[in-house]
């Protein structure tokens, strides 16, 4: 309770916030698909799974398909459930509860665009890409992002036994490449939308140049600078329960 104090009076004597997340709040937020073999898996997910042994869809997207057709099914069935599968726990919504008051920037590694379903997206940096697009494979001839929720639903009634029609299967219309997820990997598109999120994120740090910012970074191991430590509080307990319990305390009432 002391540290929950404590992150309340922080928040409360800060400036602006500045919201460093990764995939540990995904997981707070009971989203444990990622890494491991989750019961949240749909019908779909669970018969990749099941057939080539793989453990949380992001080990999926590394898989070895034995064709393009069904490797182009996995992609409409991980990411259908990415993006319309419903936070499990209330962490971002508490989150939002924190910050109502202040203003506050969220820079985000994590892809699944959970954070687009509660803040809005001037007051969000993606900086590792976004499940809510594909790219070219090759993208130095091709810098455009392409919708996925758009692809979604031109191509999706065309799977068949867990397969993409090959004439479905998109392709790049500037270059002919094969589409990938706009994610962080050896061809990620470092292009205009990208700079913009980074840009984002040094306005918002331009804007309270002087002022008392307050970096909110909270990894499991969570760990400090010996120079900054009197500056810091190190909080390892759940997100998800350190936030509903600060709202608790902040609102004075169950949350």
């Amino acid at each position: 309770m002391d540290k929950i104090n404590a992150l309340l009076r922080q928040i409360n004597e800060a400036d602006a916030i500045l919201v460093g997340a990764a995939s540990g709040m995904s997981t707070a937020a009971g989203m444990d698909f990622w890494y491991e073999d989750s019961l949240l898996y749909n019908t779909e997910i669970r018969y990749y799974a099941d057939k080539y042994g793989f453990h949380g869809i992001f080990n999926g997207f590394y898989n070895h398909f034995e064709s393009e057709e069904e490797h182009w099914g996995f992609y409409l069935a991980a990411l259908d459930m990415i993006l319309n599968l419903p936070a499990q726990n209330p962490t971002y919504k508490n989150l939002k509860r924190l910050l109502k008051d202040k203003d506050y920037h969220i820079m985000t590694t994590n892809q699944d665009t959970l954070f687009f379903r509660d803040f809005p997206a001037e007051k969000i940096s993606e900086i590792q890409g976004s499940w809510n697009y594909f790219q070219s494979e090759r993208p130095s001839s091709d810098q455009n992002l392409y919708s996925t929720r758009q692809l979604l639903s031109q191509v999706q009634d065309q799977v068949r036994e867990h397969k993409l029609s090959k004439t479905a299967i998109p392709y790049s219309p500037v270059n002919g490449a094969k589409l990938i997820p706009w994610a962080r990997g050896p061809e990620f598109l470092e292009g205009k939308r990208y700079f913009e999120e980074h840009k984002k994120i040094n306005q918002f740090l331009g804007q309270h140049q002087g002022q008392k910012i307050l970096f909110n970074i909270n990894p499991k191991d969570a760990l400090t600078h010996p120079q900054i430590v009197d500056r810091s509080l190190l909080i390892h307990e759940d997100i998800n329960d350190v936030l509903a319990a600060a709202v608790q305390k902040l609102e004075g009432k169950n949350v």
